[in-house]
């Protein structure tokens, strides 16, 4: 293996500086997703010890029993989305090994940092679609409340 000179490095860390661009995208997204589900979690909660007061109609503790069951489908998918934003953080962090190891000691190991960069993809792909039925389900429990508003309304 010959020595490296500088100018042979840099252009190989100017290559990996671009995933890492990803890297910073996805964390914020995982900032946001874990506030989402840590709020769901509070919000479970105290769902949850408003049905155990006892103190309200039938229909009130049908309503909140119902909003905890959304509350504990949206922890599931949460939890896939946070895992699948991880783990494309994870294939990002290999990816960027494996870019500088490849320039580095020039090997040729294109296909294999294809596969890694399109399962990074694939796990950003995977996280949105579950922050969309997050979103979903969210507006769901949302119109459990309108829907017991417009009962105590009328």
């Amino acid at each position: 293996m010959k020595e490296l000179t500088l100018t042979q490095l840099v252009p190989i860390l100017q290559l990996a500086i671009g995933p890492v661009i990803l890297i910073s995208g996805v964390g914020l997204l995982l900032l946001t997703l874990t506030n989402r589900f840590g709020r769901m979690l509070d919000r479970s909660r105290a769902l949850i010890h408003e049905v155990l007061k006892g103190s309200q109609s039938p229909t009130v503790v049908g309503n909140l029993q119902a909003q905890v069951e959304i509350l504990h489908r949206r922890a599931r998918i949460l939890r896939l989305s946070i895992t699948l934003a991880a783990i494309t953080v994870l294939c990002v962090g290999v990816l960027i090994l494996g870019l500088f190891v490849a320039a580095f000691w020039q090997l040729q190991i294109v296909g294999l940092l294809v596969v890694i960069f399109c399962v990074a993809i694939l796990g950003l792909i995977g996280s949105m679609a579950a922050f969309i039925l997050d979103m979903n389900l969210a507006l769901r429990a949302a119109q459990l409340d309108w829907k017991l508003i417009e009962g105590h309304v009328r």
